[in-house]
């Protein structure tokens, strides 16, 4: 069994930053690509920031050049670095992992965690 973490949420003034952190723990040969989400209150759920097992990585126009996702393969986590927050980043982030579980044959399986809340005061 694979489980994904989150951690790092809380209450910031905007203009303030936050890290998050999303865990991988279990059964695990490898984690590929990784993506935060988040879902405002009465909203869908939005990609925010992917990253690939090389280090690509790719972010929704609202945050570009705000928000900083990287990795740690070693530690199979995934951070999200969030600088000049806004109120309107108010939301549970998510994180979700594309997950090698078995490499004979191999099988790949998507994992999402429980979320982490985000809460932007002006």
């Amino acid at each position: 069994q694979v489980q994904l973490v989150e951690s790092g949420g809380g209450l910031v003034q905007a203009g303030g930053s936050l890290r998050l952190s999303c865990a991988a723990s279990g059964r695990i040969f490898s984690v590929n690509a990784v993506g935060w989400y988040r879902q405002a209150p009465g909203k869908q759920r939005e990609l925010v920031a992917t990253i690939t097992s090389g280090g690509s990585t790719n972010y929704a126009d609202s945050v570009k050049g705000r928000f900083t996702i990287s990795r740690d393969n070693a530690k199979n986590t995934v951070y999200l670095q969030m600088n000049s927050l806004k109120p309107e980043d108010t939301a549970v982030y998510y994180c979700n992992a594309n997950v090698v579980i078995a490499l004979t044959p191999v099988r790949r399986n998507d994992y999402w965690g429980q979320g982490t809340q985000v809460t932007v005061s002006s």
